[in-house]
């Protein structure tokens, strides 16, 4: 490159839209709307107006934002906006274990706690092909407790790239929420980022790293689904932070 020639950085800017309600939550904004209009118009305007803020409220929770995600060989794509509240070294899930799954040994599990004012559209932390989706019943414990993994209501997935590498993550229903949606199902071609699955009000993602690989991000830190690098697989450098 001369002195006189510049980096092709494109031509096009990024605008800022507003985010869609996705098609699974619809219907709760337009009952919370109604409950409004016959609040403010025929029964109790005080409360209608309270039910504004409650309407605007169930449309951010159901928000779908457009997501930018890194490209890279190996790289692991957070699957859940939220807080990394824990990151510890366990078996893996029961559901996911077996030599067609996660195996049996010890491995990293990151996991993710969704406020009910984060994004709740869940995403597929690589490419590849959902080899497994199970659904447990369970309870609803606060889902920032160790044991909502083994307690809660919850889903598991599994997901293969196309290098056999595996990738187990789980969707965990916590105090408020109440429903698990999935949007997949077992032989399911996925892309990476792509939308998996959502939970309804308030939850944890939990993320099974393969062997040799460490987090990228650090406790405390906040991920974005579909844009935060987790971990690149077969890397193993410690990351620490600083809370400021």
């Amino acid at each position: 490159m001369t002195s006189l020639e510049k980096p092709d950085v494109g031509t096009t800017t990024i605008k800022w839209r507003f985010p869609s309600v996705h098609p699974d939550g619809r219907k709760f904004v337009l009952i919370s709307a109604a409950i409004t209009v016959l609040l403010l118009f025929f029964i109790w305007d005080e409360l209608g107006f309270v039910f504004i803020g409650i309407t605007a409220w169930v449309a951010a929770f159901f928000r779908d934002p457009i997501r930018t995600t890194p490209r890279g060989e190996g790289l692991i794509i957070a699957p859940a906006d939220g807080l990394i509240t824990m990151i510890a070294t366990v078996a893996p899930p029961r559901e996911l274990e077996g030599p067609d799954g996660l195996g049996n040994l010890p491995m990293t599990r990151v996991s993710i706690f969704m406020s009910v004012f984060d994004v709740h559209i869940n995403r597929s932390p690589i490419a590849g092909t959902i080899r497994r989706v199970v659904y447990i019943s369970g309870a609803f414990l606060n889902a920032d407790l160790d044991k909502a993994s083994e307690d809660n209501e919850r889903q598991h997935i599994l997901v293969e790239g196309t290098d056999g590498t595996r990738i187990g993550f789980t969707q965990i229903a916590g105090l408020v929420a109440r429903r698990i949606v999935p949007f997949v199902k077992p032989g399911d071609i996925v892309a990476q980022a792509q939308r998996v699955g959502l939970i309804r009000f308030g939850s944890r993602v939990d993320v099974y790293l393969p062997a040799g690989t460490l987090p990228r991000v650090t406790l405390g830190q906040r991920t974005l689904a579909g844009e935060t690098v987790l971990a690149k697989v077969g890397e193993s450098i410690t990351v620490t932070g600083v809370a400021q």
